[in-house]
């Protein structure tokens, strides 16, 4: 049989990550703005600098609650009008609250996007926060934390930082807040939040897109350049603290027919000059699946659908102090517990003893660099990269020379810094599954003290 030759591929194109332009306007807002010819729908990223630490005592998950109640009417348009109003720009608007701060995130077409700015600029200006639309917006957190207590992904995560962090550490206790807190919350408290944290002064916006027939500069003064507020003081961002000594919680689910994992410590952010060289070393082990732990633990083995290790930024300060949660997850059947962990423990040691090889370090360079294009295509992409980058404290040309770092990153390099990242004694593992089935098989691994609680 005679077939047509593989297609070669072509000379690839020269591509950086987008570099913005940053100014400030009178109000205080800070601006980035990155013109991406072709992108006709405009994504708009908000930092506001309203972090979960800064929620008064006893009222965590104020700031989710404040985050989604900015869709909720304005002093010009009730929740309804508000609602209609971005439809008819063909508009989106979402929001969230992280221990970084609250985000807002609006994606728009061009033509319509001086409008779209105008509702977003009214959101932040002046949120209506009316009674009875924060008491739904409560109601339906309190209707989440079953669901979420329920899924045994969210509820390992929920034990691992419980676990890791001090009690009193905002860190330790979920982000959105409990049942018990969160019924403490109504409008009073949320417009008492919003009057101490927000302001154009302590705010970033990012706006990507096409911005051909599009005056920015007008559309930007006579929306958000027209919010006012007080000046802001540097927050005092307080050091994030875990104890990674070696230990297991096992979250008792009687007749699970699966364990969920979660394997996790405290490490170095973006801010230490460890990360490129750990980001491709956890890829490596466990970012993709052709991983070491995937190889291992679901191909060789079938013990799994997958597992990755990965690293997320925590919180980052002005000067730099931060960190990033370094951790392991998936779920494997219950009976294959105890070997699937001891398989897994073997990786990581193995990996101390032998180190990675040239072909893995060479393909995580292509997967992370290679496509980086390909993640960047949209706008709302770019943009919310460049807002993590804000709420991070990190320089604005940071992701392009990250990717500059990874590809000169050697084999050694990216070794050390994965090693030094998950340390076979130094982890803290949480089991969600059956603590009749998995407790003793666990505890003969001696991978450190077991202790069961209830689900």
């Amino acid at each position: 049989m005679q077939f047509h030759p593989q297609p070669a591929p072509g000379r690839a194109t020269p591509w950086a990550f987008p570099a913005p332009e940053r100014e400030a306007l009178p109000n205080g807002l800070t601006v980035l703005r990155c013109h991406r010819p072709g992108q006709q729908v405009v994504a708009v990223e908000v930092h506001l600098d309203a972090p979960l630490d800064a929620e008064p005592e006893g009222l965590d998950g104020v700031a989710t609650i404040m985050a989604r109640a900015f869709t909720e009417g304005t002093d010009k348009l009730s929740a309804e009008e508000f609602t209609a109003e971005l439809e008819r720009c063909g508009a989106t608007l979402d929001s969230h609250a992280d221990h970084p701060g609250v985000r807002l995130s609006l994606e728009v077409p061009a033509s319509r996007l001086a409008k779209a700015l105008g509702l977003l600029a009214d959101a932040l200006r002046a949120p209506a926060f009316p009674d009875d639309e924060v008491e739904r917006l409560v109601a339906n957190r309190l209707d989440e934390i079953p669901h979420e207590l329920a899924n045994p992904a969210r509820r390992a995560a929920m034990a691992l930082s419980a676990e890791l962090f001090p009690a009193g550490s905002r860190m330790s206790r979920p982000r959105q807040g409990t049942q018990e807190t969160v019924e403490r919350i109504d409008a009073a408290a949320v417009r008492a939040f919003y009057e101490a944290h927000v302001r154009p002064a302590a705010a970033t916006v990012v706006v990507v897109g096409d911005f051909t027939g599009v005056d920015l500069d007008q559309a930007l003064a006579g929306t958000l350049g027209a919010w006012t507020g007080s000046a802001a003081e540097p927050r005092p961002v307080p050091p994030v603290v875990g104890d990674d000594t070696g230990r297991v919680v096992i979250v008792d689910r009687p007749g699970a027919v699966q364990t969920q994992l979660l394997i996790g410590r405290t490490g170095p952010d973006r801010h230490d000059r460890v990360w490129p060289a750990q980001v491709l070393g956890t890829y490596c082990l466990g970012g993709t699946l052709t991983s070491r732990l995937d190889r291992v633990l679901r191909e060789e083995k079938g013990y799994t659908y997958g597992v990755r290790a990965f690293g997320q930024v925590l919180r980052s300060g002005p000067d730099g102090a931060g960190a990033a949660m370094l951790a392991i997850s998936g779920s494997v059947d219950t009976p294959n517990t105890g070997p699937a962990l001891e398989d897994l423990w073997t990786v990581l040691r193995t990996l101390a003893a032998e180190g990675l090889t040239e072909a893995e370090r060479d393909a995580a360079v292509q997967n992370l660099v290679g496509v980086a294009p390909l993640k960047f295509e949209t706008a709302a992409a770019v943009a919310g990269t460049l807002a993590d980058q804000v709420e991070q404290h990190l320089p604005d040309d940071f992701q392009a020379r990250l990717y500059e770092r990874l590809a000169d990153t050697g084999t050694v390099e990216a070794t050390a810094a994965v090693v030094s990242a998950f340390p076979a004694d130094r982890l803290v593992t949480v089991l969600v599954g059956d603590a009749a089935q998995i407790e003793e098989p666990v505890r003969a691994l001696g991978i450190g003290d077991v202790t069961v609680i209830p689900a």
